[in-house]
């Protein structure tokens, strides 16, 4: 198990009720974990615990069988990328200049980058498919291109998992199906990969498993099939949804309108 959190509360001060409350769930080698649920679920808080950003109130995260709060953040970050919700170019790097970063986890302070370290980084701007991009400045990417280059950076690290947060956010239907295909193409490669989407019916096609928060617990967790139900999303979205199966079997969910359901049969 690369990430596992066991029974974990986390409680903001002055908070009502806990962010999120005797959650336990682990990433396995080899597996997509897709997390989903409504806004202000707990996705960001279990994200942030996962990665050591906030201190558990009770229950435990931990790494490779590690306590989080026991890893240096250097050797943390060689085992896990993390590719954030939003990152803005503030300042105009080249592409290649931005994958490098993700070597620093490898290197002292100072040390010059090795041809270990260009080997790794030639190898992960091909699997992105951004070598041909490498002289080129950051801000003057567009939003899927961007997006690669940020995965590589974290493949840079040469992770065993890989945490994204809304990797297809504000993303054309071809560069969501892209940077999908490609966390996928690395899974089957045995890396472990979480992934926090609002778009389940499009992670539902990738997905090994789904974990569905709601006011801070796991709700429902399984294979997509199991989880993404008509009477399991109803009730946690607020919405009456109808669900049916695509190619291959995989759920896809329509949010239904006034008077849809009797028009469908349901």
């Amino acid at each position: 198990m690369i990430l596992q959190a066991e029974h974990l509360t986390i409680r903001y001060a002055d908070a009502p009720a806990p962010a999120l409350s005797e959650v336990s769930l682990g990433v396995t080698p080899g597996s997509l974990m897709v997390l989903g649920g409504p806004n202000g679920s707990g996705k960001t808080t279990l994200l942030r615990a996962l990665l050591g950003v906030l201190p558990p109130s009770t229950g435990s995260v931990s790494i490779d069988g590690r306590a989080v709060g026991n890893w240096p953040r250097d050797e943390l970050a060689r085992r896990i990328g993390v590719v954030s919700q939003r990152e803005e170019v503030w300042v105009p790097l080249s592409v290649e200049e931005v994958v490098t970063m993700g070597r620093y986890a490898h290197l002292g302070p100072l040390t010059p980058i090795r041809a270990a370290d260009r080997s790794v980084i030639q190898q992960v701007l091909e699997r992105c498919d951004v070598a041909e991009l490498r002289t080129r400045k950051a801000d003057t990417l567009s939003g899927g291109e961007w997006q690669r280059v940020r995965i590589a950076r974290a493949l840079a690290q040469e992770p065993q998992a890989l945490v994204l947060d809304e990797p297809g956010n504000a993303l054309d239907v071809r560069h969501e199906m892209e940077v999908m295909e490609l966390i996928r193409t690395l899974v089957d490669d045995g890396m472990a990969c979480l992934l926090i989407t609002h778009h389940l019916n499009l992670a539902s096609r990738y997905a090994d498993q789904v974990v569905l928060l709601d006011k801070g617990r796991i709700v429902a967790e399984g294979t997509p099939s199991d989880v993404l139900r008509e009477e399991i999303l109803s009730r946690v979205f607020g919405w009456p949804i109808a669900v049916t199966p695509w190619r291959g079997g995989s759920p896809q969910f329509i949010p239904l309108r006034p008077g849809d359901r009797d028009r469908i049969g349901g």
